[in-house]
């Protein structure tokens, strides 16, 4: 029976025969693995280069841990974490700040009625106003201008074209309405003569006054102011009692005076 040789004159007599197969078949074993490992990003050329040389070194030929090794599956990469977006929460609408109210616009400024313009007052000589008697006494002689009344002292019947109202020598004599004087000056018959012009074509005449009177041409009276006193200047009635000679006109025309003293 044929001696058996020893293991180590066994691999060499192996590795002459089958030598450069076995390296041809490393190397392809090595490249595959490389290629391999690169595409599933498993182990690294040199952990599956040392496993196959392991393997070789053990018994000659590849062991079973090589390509067990080499066929693991890599691990699947792990998931990368996904960020889910976060909710975009809706703010509540008692949590939303409210805005400010807006300034509430300036009220235009109340535009005021037109105040109607007052008329100045008229002056004296265009409104008359009420009338009041000159003096105070009785009546001697009355307005006549459509009749004859007898004139004591020219001891005629004549027209009359005023009032003859009694008052002693010296009673003031007052303005009848407010008027302006438009003339003073002495009469050949009546005496002493004042005119007042009034509103509304008036005109009033104060005659047999005191020789001076109280007002000149031009001035402005009121009603009841003082125009002069009661004289004894009328020479065509100088023959009656101490009285004022009170005579109207409108519109230039002769006037009954009790149409208008109250």
């Amino acid at each position: 029976m044929e001696e058996k040789k020893p293991f180590t004159a066994r691999l060499e007599s192996f590795f002459a025969g089958k030598g450069f197969y076995i390296v041809l078949l490393l190397c392809v074993g090595v490249i595959g693995i490389s290629v391999w490992s690169m595409l599933s990003g498993g182990r690294s050329e040199g952990e599956d280069l040392a496993v196959a040389v392991a393997g070789i070194e053990e018994g000659g030929e590849l062991s079973d841990a090589a390509p067990a090794a080499a066929s693991r599956p890599t691990p699947a990469p792990a998931p990368k974490e996904t960020t889910t977006p976060k909710e975009t929460t809706t703010p509540k609408e008692s949590e939303v700040p409210a805005e400010p109210d807006a300034a509430p616009e300036p009220e235009a400024p109340a535009i005021a009625a037109p105040v109607p313009e007052i008329p100045a007052p008229a002056p004296a000589q265009e409104s008359a106003g009420y009338f009041i008697w000159p003096v105070t006494g009785e009546i001697e002689a009355g307005y006549a201008m459509t009749s004859l009344i007898y004139d004591s002292t020219m001891r005629d019947w004549r027209a009359h074209d005023g009032l003859d109202i009694a008052a002693p020598m010296g009673t003031q004599v007052r303005a009848s309405a407010n008027g302006v004087v438009e003339s003073v000056y002495s009469d050949e018959r009546y005496g002493t003569t004042v005119v007042l012009r009034h509103g509304g074509g008036l005109t009033s005449t104060y005659a047999n006054l005191a020789a001076t009177p109280a007002v000149s041409e031009g001035q402005e009276v009121g009603v009841g102011q003082v125009l002069g006193a009661v004289g004894d200047t009328a020479l065509c009635e100088i023959g009656e009692a101490s009285h004022l000679h009170f005579s109207m006109t409108k519109d230039g025309l002769s006037a009954d005076p009790t149409e208008y003293l109250p």
